[in-house]
């Protein structure tokens, strides 16, 4: 009985042992389980897609002519994939969060400064790569083609004659004694200063000449001259001020209303978006690039909203609508259309404001300009459709219409379709030319906030008056087809035109989806020359096709240049 009853104990121990070993092996391998989870957990599904989204340029299904992803991007995947494996090439897990072994840290904060260096002169590499392509661009011929004098009648302003040594007291321009004002004596052209000397400048056929030695001067003087006054310019849909500085020269102030790199909501008409503060500086840099320099020369800066607006605004209208934030923020919204009101206030972080500056024309009362209608104007109506869109032949009419039935204003307008596509700005309703050249001059390109507003959607409709006119200036055309080659690409030579602007030094001035849309539209835009071309040419020679289409401005040189690098 009693070896039974040892029996069963023992029994009964070896089961007893066995299962807690078997709880104790279950519970190791749950704990396990859960820290293995714990540490290798995916990011969520948002952070993915935000990730993807700053790497790629992403379209929503059904839109056409996706950009290419930056090659920084590319290039900052590759350093970080590499960074993730080890020496045999497996991949290290990574942990977010989590305890770091000993040295772990440090070697972290290591590799990030390896990779960010690595990244940093990648990007240096690029941009001198861009410089280079961009100093190339501007030797070439195409941008060097030899003029005649200018006759003295195409200048806008002029000099008086020469006076005698008896008279110069009387014929100086001396300075009213204002406060903040500079006292200065401008009696010859070396004591000018810049913004004197971009008026003096200007011509019937551009805004400043190429290589112009007072572009640098005078754009950093935009950038950082202290600024005497702040008002706002009446006129307009939305807010800007004109600021003026001690040497008696002004500029047209546009702020920062939204970021960078804040695409265009699809839903929004083109009438109802708002001016971008980069669309003017990237604008400049564009024209000019395209050879044509009929844009003011335009640049950013960090401004102080009171030191330099609030404390100097003479404008009683202006300073009425200052406020502080909830956040602390230094607010003001002005009086204009649209856009001025408290919900879409200008606030500076807390003070310091983001803003385009762009030099001031010279006023209309020594330089009157005339404002043109556009033939192209959209209806700026959500439901009625203008003419050019229902009217295939709309463009026969147009040819027939002065001013567009002589000289070289359809093809300057069609200079500047090229630019408004580019850039995607559907809001040219009107554009201006200076009175004294009457119909034989070119266009003044002013009013460019509303460029820029979206990288993945192209506008077709802005190439509409060259579509259904089928001309083009030959100059144009060949540098349009110059920058389309690898060693003068549009969107490096304008990276490396705008990493030149002051408020680079942030932030991109556009962001890379926007500069892969420049060369993509740039493609589109000779794509429609070649169909123009085809189109003109079904029942007729070759040399006759060419002489329909394109313009031959450069029919007085012996040797036409052609884009072969």
């Amino acid at each position: 009985m009693m070896w039974c009853t040892r029996r069963r104990s023992r029994t009964i121990c070896l089961s007893l042992a066995f299962i807690s070993i078997f709880l104790h092996l279950l519970l190791a391998f749950v704990s396990l389980s859960l820290y293995q989870q714990h540490c290798g957990t995916p990011l969520p599904l948002r952070t993915h897609v935000l990730r993807d989204l700053a790497r790629t340029n992403h379209t929503p299904e059904g839109i056409t002519g996706r950009a290419e992803p930056p090659a920084d991007a590319v290039r900052r995947d590759s350093s970080n994939g590499g960074a993730k494996k080890d020496g045999k090439g497996h991949m290290r897990p990574i942990s977010d969060g989590g305890s770091v072994g000993e040295g772990g840290k440090n070697a972290s904060l290591h590799v990030a400064a390896a990779s960010a260096g690595r990244s940093g002169a990648s990007r240096d590499e690029t941009l001198e790569s861009d410089l280079s392509k961009l100093e190339a661009l501007f030797d070439h011929p195409l941008y060097n083609i030899p003029v005649p004098p200018v006759p003295e009648d195409d200048w806008l302003l002029k000099m008086k004659p020469k006076v005698q040594a008896s008279e110069k007291s009387s014929q100086m321009w001396v300075s009213a004694s204002q406060e903040g004002y500079e006292d200065v004596q401008w009696s010859s052209s070396d004591s000018h200063p810049p913004w004197l000397r971009f008026h003096l400048g200007i011509s019937r056929w551009q805004l400043y000449a190429h290589r112009d030695p007072n572009m640098e001067l005078l754009t950093q003087q935009l950038s950082t001259q202290r600024i005497v006054s702040a008002v706002q310019k009446s006129g307009g849909t939305q807010l800007k001020l004109v600021m003026s500085f001690p040497n008696y020269g002004q500029a047209m102030f546009k702020p920062m209303k939204q970021e960078r790199d804040e695409e265009t909501n699809y839903n929004l008409y083109y009438f109802s978006d708002f001016e971008r503060h980069n669309a003017e500086i990237a604008a400049f840099h564009l024209d000019r690039i395209l050879g044509y320099r009929r844009v003011p020369p335009a640049v950013g800066r960090l401004v102080d909203v009171v030191k330099e607006i609030k404390d100097v605004t003479t404008d009683r209208k202006l300073a009425r609508t200052f406020f502080t934030s909830p956040v602390g923020n230094v607010c003001f919204y002005g009086q204009c259309s649209y856009y001025c009101s408290t919900e879409n206030a200008v606030c500076g972080r807390p003070r310091d404001l983001e803003a385009s500056l762009a030099v001031m024309l010279p006023d209309l009362s020594l330089a009157a300009r005339r404002t043109w209608r556009s033939p192209w104007r959209r209806s700026y109506s959500r439901s009625k459709r203008a003419k050019w869109e229902t009217e295939p032949d709309y463009c026969s009419t147009v040819k027939k219409t002065p001013p567009y039935d002589k000289g070289t204003r359809l093809v300057d307008f069609m200079d500047m379709v090229i630019l408004d596509f580019l850039m995607s700005n559907m809001d040219r309703h009107h554009y201006e030319t200076f009175e004294k050249f009457g119909n034989n001059t070119s266009l003044i390109h002013l009013d460019n906030g509303r460029g820029f507003g979206r990288h993945s959607k192209d506008e077709p409709s802005i190439l509409a008056p060259l579509e259904q006119c089928c001309r083009i200036r030959r100059s144009t055309w060949l540098r349009l087809r110059l920058l389309s080659l690898p060693q003068y690409r549009l969107s490096d030579v304008m990276r490396a035109s705008l990493s030149r602007d002051p408020l680079h030094r942030a932030a991109p001035v556009l962001a890379e989806p926007h500069l892969h849309a420049l060369d993509r539209r740039l493609k589109t835009a000779l794509d429609a020359v070649s169909r123009c071309q085809k189109r003109r040419g079904r029942d007729g020679e070759e040399e006759e096709e060419e002489e329909e289409v394109i313009y031959d401005d450069l029919a007085y040189l012996k040797d036409v240049v052609t884009p072969s690098g």
